[in-house]
């Protein structure tokens, strides 16, 4: 029997990975990071129309960098699942600080499935984002309805699938789904660098609205790039 923790995600009957499922793209899901996940970033994360669009993953994306990723991720999602195991008789569904679905893939026709991309929620910690809320770090969510968590969410897509409405959907999903109900997400500040308009129209199209650019504020790469900074209150 399924863990009810699980819940909204449903576990492949094949390999007992959980998922869920796009809202949208019915054939697209969010998973786990898989050990084999490895090629398919150090492909992603070098494409020109993706990397210079992201602040943290070096350039050139190396299999080693690849490598401290999973042996990163990984862990965590598996500390994850286990705390909600041992949860399992619980009556009510337990709040818990992360998703251990991150990975977008794309379900084909005969069951397979292809890595496009990861999908994140988090705690802000950069200033700009916490700017105006009297908070000058985040450590661990404190879930205070009066002072609310202000969150982020970090995501990439292969270019191969832009303009196809995934990412909106993947956002929408995994923060309806999961990010307000089991995360107790509340308010949401996110920041995309300057000039990332495909970014910026993904949370136009749910609701962000924009606060404003802050030129010259993170190095990415070496050089100081602008960000924009869309934020909403959710969960409401």
């Amino acid at each position: 029997m399924a863990n009810p923790q699980l819940h909204p995600l449903e576990v492949n009957p094949k390999t007992g990975e959980p998922f869920l499922r796009l809202l949208a793209h019915k054939n697209i899901i969010l998973t786990p990071l898989r050990l084999s996940d490895g090629p398919f970033l150090v492909s992603i994360l070098n494409d020109e129309h993706v990397y210079p669009w992201l602040i943290s993953p070096p350039y050139p994306y190396l299999p080693e960098h690849a490598e401290w990723w999973l042996n990163q991720v990984i862990p965590e999602t598996d500390k994850l699942l286990a705390e909600l195991e041992d949860a399992r008789n619980d009556p009510t569904l337990k709040i818990v600080n992360g998703c251990p679905a991150r990975v977008i893939r794309e379900v084909k026709e005969d069951g397979t499935d292809i890595f496009l991309g990861e999908i994140n929620l988090g705690l802000s910690h950069h200033w700009w984002e916490l700017e105006g809320s009297g908070k000058a770090s985040q450590e661990t969510p404190r879930r205070d309805p009066n002072d609310p968590d202000i969150w982020m969410v970090g995501d990439y897509l292969a270019s191969s699938h832009y303009g196809q409405g995934i990412m909106s959907d993947a956002f929408n999903t995994l923060l309806r789904q999961w990010g307000i109900p089991r995360m107790g997400v509340r308010r949401m500040v996110v920041s995309t660098l300057e000039g990332n308009k495909g970014s910026v129209r993904v949370f136009e199209k749910l609701g962000f609205k924009f606060r404003k650019t802050i030129d010259d504020t993170i190095e990415a790469r070496g050089t100081m790039r602008g960000c924009a900074c869309p934020g909403m209150d959710v969960g409401r």
